[in-house]
């Protein structure tokens, strides 16, 4: 089977069991489509595939990252940036340590346009190492195993 498209199965899985989790908090998603911005999210909100402006590290030029989820917590005020989430899959070792500093960059340019309250995870399932997690962690990067979706309480869901 052609690894992007078990990628692809994963990465439709790894979105509808976050969905079911939040709309059985409560939330409502929103169709990323209808062109709602990031940080147009009302408290309960969240959507999938959503670009957020960054500035580009030493630059004022911005760019958009797009980010696989994004939640606005039930609790959140006006102005709370909302939750980012990364939905990683990995069937070996090998590639995700090729693929770690995608999400060490996306936070740092993150945390260099919107300070350190930036709350950025990722949703992983499969194979990743020690090396790989201390790496993420390392950039203050935390995670939720696909397994174990009710671990988003952590971040106050």
């Amino acid at each position: 089977m052609n690894k992007c498209f078990v990628y692809f199965l994963f990465f439709k899985h790894a979105l509808a069991a976050i969905q079911k989790y939040l709309e059985g908090k409560g939330y409502t998603l929103i169709d990323s489509s209808k062109t709602i911005k990031y940080n147009e999210l009302s408290p309960g909100e969240f959507s999938f595939r959503t670009n957020v402006p960054v500035k580009m590290n030493g630059s004022e030029m911005q760019v958009n990252i797009p980010v696989d989820v994004v939640i606005q917590p039930l609790t959140a005020e006006k102005g709370d940036f909302p939750l980012l989430l990364e939905a990683k899959s990995a069937g070996d070792f090998t590639n995700v340590n090729k693929r770690r500093k995608e999400e060490a960059q996306k936070m740092q340019q993150l945390k260099h346009t919107y300070g350190d309250a930036v709350r950025f995870g990722l949703f992983l399932c499969g194979y990743f190492d020690s090396g790989y997690l201390g790496y993420e962690a390392a950039e203050g990067i935390d995670w939720i195993w696909e397994h174990r979706v009710s671990d988003l309480e952590k971040y106050g869901l």
